[in-house]
């Protein structure tokens, strides 16, 4: 079971950095600390909107997996 649990946290780290490597990009290393002045507000829409829930959702099932992990074995 400990090898099982440890194979899919494997295996939902990966599906997790594809995920968050699909995403947009946002402008940049100098817009991260504060070199961007352009605020615009946008929303999510369509695919972008799916694919960012999909991003919690897979941070959420990895964040459960380390804590029964954590817990449990």
């Amino acid at each position: 079971m400990e090898v099982a649990i440890y194979l899919s946290m494997m295996l939902v780290s990966i599906i997790l950095i594809g995920v968050i490597l699909l995403q947009a990009k946002g402008g940049g290393l100098g817009s991260a600390f504060g070199g961007d002045n352009v605020s615009i507000q946008r929303t999510r829409r369509g695919f972008e909107k799916l694919l960012f829930q999909f991003t919690i959702g897979i941070a959420v099932v990895y964040f459960s997996l380390s804590l029964f992990a954590s817990f449990v074995l």
